[in-house]
């Protein structure tokens, strides 16, 4: 039993925001997809396969910074890192979950298995990016929202634009939210020599924040407009227009604590927007 509330620490299960910022935006593709009615099975195949490759990527994430974590103040308590389990063991997990999700998308069509592939690749090299990027948060976004056009492969056996427009807002939502993540973590990163967007945006890192805020709201009202959204869903990219506002004074400061509930409460950003897309189909 202490090894596997271990695994779960391991895998995040404790803080499910990671899962949530996940699942929002893969969510919002499916429904945008289905014209609002997804068919159960691929509701419940996306959501397990959410949790799983969240999980996994955590785990793989841990493995590849298990050195880093040390000199890290928020994570050098990490089961990995503080050597509570053996860095196979963090690979085993996350190899073990990958398969599961694998497993998962099995009755789907080769499209959207060729597509878990590239999502399988995306969730095994970010960890990577962050050595050499200035922009690994961008690279997050991609990682991120390729639920995106994996939800429209599964529903119409095609990626159209929009789904790639959708992704590319989503791109710049973790931009801006992992930003104020980063922002957390910045006197470590520079200490250790990490590349973040925090430090390469340097003095303009709330500026910055606030357009990629911007751009992510611009691209997903396109996407909505073109799907024949209306009230319901722009009354929800209003919602999530005033949160942002609401993020802009909790990081202006550029204090640890602020910045960390910022990006904790992003979660209630795109569950608005969701929450605008459902009703918008479901109210016609």
């Amino acid at each position: 039993m202490r090894k596997l509330r271990l695994y779960c620490l391991l895998v995040r299960l404790d803080k499910p925001i990671g899962i949530l910022l996940l699942l929002w935006p893969t969510l919002a593709g499916l429904w945008l997809a289905s014209a609002g009615q997804p068919d159960w099975s691929l509701l419940l195949i996306f959501t397990l396969g959410t949790v799983l490759m969240r999980s996994a990527g955590c785990a793989m994430n841990d493995y590849a910074d298990r050195d880093i974590d040390l000199h890290v103040k928020r994570t050098a308590e990490r089961v990995l890192t503080s050597g509570q389990i053996k860095p196979k063991e963090a690979l085993l997990v996350a190899g073990s979950l990958a398969l599961l999700a694998f497993a998962l998308i099995q009755p789907l069509n080769t499209l959207t298995k060729l597509l878990s592939c590239a999502a399988l690749a995306l969730a095994i090299s970010y960890p990577y990016f962050k050595r050499f990027f200035a922009l690994p948060q961008a690279y997050l976004g991609i990682a991120f929202g390729f639920g995106i056009p994996m939800a429209f492969a599964a529903v119409q056996n095609q990626v159209p634009l929009l789904a790639w427009v959708l992704l590319a807002g989503n791109i710049l939502w973790a931009l801006a939210y992992d930003t104020e993540y980063a922002m957390v973590d910045r006197d470590d990163d520079l200490k250790i020599g990490i590349r973040t967007s925090a430090i390469t945006f340097g003095r303009f890192d709330v500026a910055a924040v606030m357009l990629c805020y911007a751009g992510f709201l611009l691209l997903t009202a396109w996407c909505g407009w073109q799907a024949g959204l209306r009230y319901f869903f722009l009354a929800g990219i209003m919602g999530a227009a005033g949160i942002a506002v609401y993020h802009y004074f909790l990081i202006r400061g550029r204090e640890r604590a602020a910045c960390f509930t910022a990006f904790r409460h992003n979660n209630w950003l795109g569950a608005v927007i969701f929450a605008g897309i459902a009703l918008d189909y479901a109210l016609r």
